[in-house]
């Protein structure tokens, strides 16, 4: 049985950057953050790119403290300070490249973690700023400032820049971090992966998953696409703990694994794409150009899952779904950003108030009042996770393929939901 919005707890976006971050909206600002989360029906955000010392600047200016480790707007909108660093070294005669999210408890520790790792690079020059020590180093580091800050592994499967990435990842969280692993509670999932793939790991089973968007813009098919829902947010601390014990997590919202940019294996450049046995017929060279093809999520998955299908004893919930937008664009045959696009869902968000209002809460009746049979319908088949994806490869986004015709769910697609 599905549960009302209002009784799920906080929807928490965790994972986000700013303006200051390489290949980012110029506009990705506080401002706009706060818009489209409301919009989108987001009651918690991270600041991103703490590190970075103009956005740091602005962050100290415009968000107030109050002693709980939660940051507010002048109208109230909830911050956490957030920032995505990049890790590349060497370990065990391999070139890696691992990402990892921090989280700190308040702007005095966020300066501190600062002037620790401005003695090791630069942070001037990119939101997610870059250094050459280890993983292991990192959390050391970090716990080194203060026990309550939190380092999760970002975006983990994804193939270039992930502790599993197939291009430079590890084998296992132990192999990362080494004696620094105890410090390793959860994971981020990714576009790419959702939790039943990650399920297939037995060591993962200890390890909390959770999800976040990664957007580099504020647009509502960015922002908040990937969430966790956790049951109270009032404070750093509870937020923590339930990362760190999973007891607090109610849910995930991820999106269907087809449509992050690294599901399949693949090369953009000649539109190849690939499950896993077919890369492995072809030896994972791309058939037209014969150069390597970028092995994908699943591929990885695969290739380090000792069991099937098996849900752990303290797996949580998730949702699967799409963006709104894009679900409009692919059923009115218009680009995502187009003013058709947004008429539609403009239309949908002022009689529902919140994307995921309509994504997970709008009746059928209701919605037929505002938009036509079949976006009504496309929207009932997304909440049960009954959208067909054309999967994702090499950095393309996969795209949502509906028929001529789009069926209602059927009652047993109704029991699907993973709520």
């Amino acid at each position: 049985m599905m549960i009302k919005m209002e009784n799920r707890g906080i929807i928490a976006d965790l994972h986000l950057h700013s303006k200051y971050s390489r290949a980012t909206s110029k506009n990705l600002d506080l401002e706009n953050l706060e818009k489209y989360a409301r919009i989108k029906g987001i009651d918690l955000l991270g600041t991103g790119d703490f590190t970075h010392p103009i956005w740091f600047k602005e962050l100290k200016s415009s968000l107030k403290e109050d002693g709980s480790g939660i940051l507010t707007t002048k109208t109230g909108f909830k911050f956490v300070l957030t920032v995505e660093v990049s890790n590349i070294y060497t370990q065990g005669g391999k070139g890696r490249r691992v990402h990892s999210i921090i989280l700190a408890p308040s702007l005095d520790i966020a300066s501190q973690i600062n002037e620790a790792l401005g003695k090791k690079g630069r942070l001037d020059y990119d939101g997610r700023p870059i250094f050459g020590f280890s993983c292991a180093e990192l959390v050391e580091m970090m716990k080194s400032v203060s026990s309550e800050i939190e380092i999760i592994p970002a975006h983990a499967w994804t193939p270039w820049f992930s502790i599993f990435g197939s291009m430079s990842g590890f084998n296992s969280i132990k192999e990362c971090f080494l004696d620094q692993s105890k410090h390793i509670h959860a994971i981020e999932t990714g576009l790419s992966s959702n939790p039943e793939m990650n399920w297939k790991i037995s060591s993962l089973d200890n390890v909390n998953l959770v999800s976040f968007s990664d957007a580099h813009s504020f647009w509502p098919w960015r922002l908040g696409r990937e969430a966790t829902i956790f049951r109270k947010g009032r404070s750093y601390r509870d937020i923590i703990s339930s990362i760190r014990t999973g007891e607090g997590i109610n849910a995930t919202i991820e999106v269907d694994p087809n449509y992050g940019k690294y599901h399949l294996d693949g090369h953009r450049a000649c539109g190849i794409c690939m499950e896993p046995k077919e890369s492995t017929k072809h030896k994972n060279i791309c058939p037209k150009c014969s150069g390597p093809m970028t092995i994908g999520v699943l591929n990885r998955v695969e290739e380090l899952a000792d069991r099937e299908k098996s849900r752990p004893a303290n797996a949580k919930p998730f949702f699967s779904l799409i963006p709104l937008s894009d679900i409009i664009a692919a059923i009115i045959g218009s680009p995502v950003a187009s003013k058709k696009t947004w008429s539609v869902y403009n239309t949908l968000i002022g009689n529902f108030k919140s994307e995921f209002n309509v994504l997970l809460d709008a009746d059928e009746k209701e919605l037929l009042k505002y938009v036509d049979r079949k976006i009504a319908d496309a929207i009932l088949l997304n909440r049960h996770g009954q959208v067909k994806i054309k999967p994702g490869y090499d950095g393309v986004y996969g795209e949502p393929v509906f028929d001529n015709s789009v069926q209602k769910p059927t009652k047993a697609q109704k029991s699907l939901s993973n709520f």
